[in-house]
């Protein structure tokens, strides 16, 4: 389990150059400080039932981010 938290940290590690070449710097940032997090929790060596946990508490708070974003910020299109 641990090392699926490096391959989460690669591939956010590829879309944070994608968006750094796309002159989205604050995109580039967000995904540079998730590799990071992820890179990091992978040399932790936790249960796996610890990283089950931290994935879905990961999923949660993205999850609820996403969804203040498109509401509260992005507005009504209409």
């Amino acid at each position: 389990m641990a090392r699926m938290f490096r391959v989460l940290g690669f591939w956010t590690l590829v879309i944070g150059l994608m968006a750094f070449a796309g002159d989205m710097v604050e995109m580039a940032l967000l995904f540079f400080l998730q590799t990071a997090v992820f890179v990091l929790l992978g040399y932790l060596n936790f249960s796996e039932r610890t990283y089950i946990l931290m994935f879905w508490g990961y999923m949660v708070i993205t999850f609820c981010g996403f969804s203040y974003w498109t509401i509260f910020v992005m507005g009504n299109p209409f």
